[in-house]
């Protein structure tokens, strides 16, 4: 048995001693379509559940498929040119199939083209990856419209509430107290599914990252500052939800430019380590220069090299929000703004849809009993917010604090615990 086989036997083997009845459902699950043409691409950052939700998809549908994973040293050192030999050792070891996995597929030079042999040939592919530039780059053009894009995000509360097997609905105040409960476990320790058994979780966090800047980041761009580019990536998480400064990169750094530093950051969010979220402009030159940093994960926030603080919890929670907003946009078009009017009042979160802001979303930790300055700061930036972009859906999300609705005149803010927003819980429907 050559060295190929014996990885794609223990590939298949692995896989086949999994029981999928036991693991959660997630919703994107229902956004991987088996029966079309095009290929099914699902992107997100390392260890976030990518490789489990297609293999899960795949083997409850009862289709005939065969499975390659290229985060692995034999195949990831594969040529284009050998892909005729890995195919013919995939019908070797599965027989006939309809559809292909190809798991972390950027790891192959000029994959593209291997893919797009495959889509002629009618094979229905899905295929996962770790880094923005799988779809960004290499896509758009070279399979141009043959694609279809789901985007994976670690475990949403409510994914986190289910793994834990906690009460989503009880109206009991042990039901709420344990939901409060696990929000506190989620705002420190992430979604990262694989860490739910872990006990030392921290040691887990720093390996993945590193395994981010190396294979992600460093060995893509080739990168010959490892050390600088950790420095800036624990920087930007010591430092979420705040505005990105790249003249202060650049000189902290000791960088050649502005530019090499706006590259670094960009280099950051396209391994899906981070997201960063534009200030809510007409002035495209605002939009690109003022953008908030946001953690796609918490535990990362955490557990970093050198990391400065743990806890934050009103940072935490806005970072929670601002990923959960994320992960419920639904197609392209809509976007994910924050509104600064320098001093005169700001909104955490304005949510864009084809050009027409469709809500504002405001966070707070503690609102169940707010003073003058927070009422007039949280509910009246909503308000101000509200006549600049013209929109009336206005969110208001608290850790504490009673939810109900607040009139102020003809507007209303809709005051949401975040326990009863993450599970969507009176979530209202954009039209």
């Amino acid at each position: 048995m050559n060295e190929l086989e014996r990885v794609l036997r223990d590939q298949r083997e692995e896989l086949e001693s999994i029981d999928f009845s036991q693991y959660v459902t997630r919703k994107e699950e229902g956004q991987i379509d088996l029966n079309s043409p095009v290929a099914q691409i699902v992107i997100g950052v390392r260890r976030c559940g990518k490789s489990t939700l297609c293999q899960k998809v795949l083997k409850q549908s009862g289709v005939a498929f065969a499975y390659a994973n290229f985060d692995d040293a034999v195949l990831a050192s594969m040529k284009a040119t050998e892909m005729n030999l890995l195919m013919e050792m995939l019908y070797r070891i599965y027989g006939e199939f309809t559809h292909l996995f190809l798991d972390e597929v950027q790891n192959i030079d000029k994959w593209p083209l291997f893919v797009n042999r495959l889509l002629r040939q009618k094979i229905h592919l899905i295929l996962t990856g770790s880094n923005a530039n799988l779809l960004s780059d290499d896509l758009s053009s070279h399979i141009t419209g043959r694609y279809n894009e789901i985007r994976l995000y670690p475990f949403s509360y409510g994914d986190y509430c289910l793994a834990k097997e906690v009460d989503t609905n009880g109206l009991t105040t042990k039901a709420e107290g344990l939901r409060r409960h696990a929000l506190d476990n989620y705002l420190m320790q992430g979604g990262l599914p694989e860490t739910f058994t872990m006990n030392n979780q921290s040691k887990y966090v720093r390996s993945l990252l590193d395994a981010i800047i190396n294979k992600d980041i460093c060995k893509r761009y080739k990168i010959r500052y490892k050390k600088t580019l950790q420095q800036i990536a624990s920087g930007l998480l010591d430092r979420f939800c705040q505005e990105v400064n790249y003249q202060d990169i650049q000189e902290t750094y000791k960088l050649k430019s502005i530019h090499t530093a706006k590259n670094y950051v960009n280099y950051i969010e396209k391994a899906y380590l981070v997201r960063l979220v534009p200030r809510y402009s007409f002035k495209s030159v605002e939009r690109q220069s003022f953008r908030k940093v946001y953690a796609i994960d918490t535990a990362f926030v955490t557990d970093h090299a050198d990391v400065l603080q743990t806890d934050s919890w009103g940072w935490r929670l806005e970072n929670v929000v601002c990923v959960e907003l994320l992960r419920r946009m639904e197609y392209a078009m809509q976007e994910l703004f924050y509104i600064k009017e320098n001093r005169s009042y700001e909104v955490d979160f304005a949510l864009v849809d084809q050009g027409h802001v469709k809500e504002l979303v405001q966070v707070t930790y503690d609102f169940s009993n707010p003073s003058t300055k927070l009422y007039n700061r949280e509910v009246g930036g909503l308000l101000k917010g509200s006549v600049a972009t013209r929109c009336s859906n206005l969110t208001l999300v608290m850790m504490q604090g009673e939810t109900r609705d607040i009139q102020v005149g003809d507007v209303t803010v809709h005051c949401m615990t975040v326990t009863d927003w993450l599970l969507k819980k009176r979530l209202r429907i954009l039209e």
